[in-house]
This record gives C-alpha cells, structure tokens and sequence, in this order.
C-alpha cells in the first residue's frame, strides 16, 4: 500500500509542479512576480522564469524518471525550502496575489509549504519506515 501512495504522491506532485511551472511562463507571469521579495536581487520577470523553468524540469523528472525519485525528490525538496522566504517575505510585506489577499491567508500558506517539502521527500522514497529487528 504505501508503495502506491508513494507513487501517486510522487505522480500527482510532479504534475503540479509541471503546471504550476507552466502558470510562471505564461498566464500567471505577473501573479508570481508580485510574489518575489523586494530584497531579492534578481530582476523579477527572471526570477519567475526561471523558476519555472526550474519547476517544469523537476515535475517532468519526478514523473519519468521513477528511478531517479530519490536524487528528484531531494532536489524538489531543497527548491521547496530555497522559495520559502519569498513566501515568508509576502506575508511579512503584505503582497496580494493568488487570491492570498489578508495577512490570515498569507500566514495559513506559510503551514503548506512544509507539507510540499515532506510530500516530495516521501514521494521520493526519503521517509520509509526502517525494518524491524
């Protein structure tokens, strides 16, 4: 049972990041450039491509290549942890995007990206139980 719960966490995850990454490119450009953080150095409009190139790349990969889930999903869950503080920043700036337009849903988005990061370790196949004995 929890090898397909794997599979599917893995397969639904990569999905999403393929779709979210598409979203940066094209119809929701300007959505996640709101998103990036003032202090960020990087030209906005670059940072949202290349993010979601970045994510496109990883989703393709986290559902081809099954036997790469472990090197993918610990890259998944490191790029997880790496966008956090441009999470943190639009709650701490108070940037409106996605709908995420009050200081509640802004802080109740910060609880889910943890939740991202343990479903791509699981989907990798990081969080197994260890045999007994």
């Amino acid at each position: 049972m929890s090898t397909h719960l794997r599979t599917a966490v893995r397969i639904a995850l990569g999905v999403a990041m393929v779709g979210a990454g598409t979203l940066h490119l094209t119809t929701q450009r300007a959505e996640f450039q709101a998103q990036v953080p003032q202090w960020f150095p990087l030209d906005e409009d670059f940072t949202v491509l290349a993010s979601g190139v970045v994510e496109i790349g990883l989703g393709a990969a986290f559902v081809a290549l099954p036997g790469r889930k472990r090197l993918v999903g610990g890259l998944l869950a490191a790029f997880f942890v790496a966008i956090f503080p441009g999470n943190i920043a639009q709650y701490v700036e108070g940037t409106d995007a996605f709908g995420l337009d009050t200081d509640r849903a802004r802080l109740v988005r910060l609880f889910f990206q943890p939740v991202l990061v343990l479903g791509a370790l699981f989907g990798g196949g990081w969080l197994r139980r260890r045999p007994r004995g």
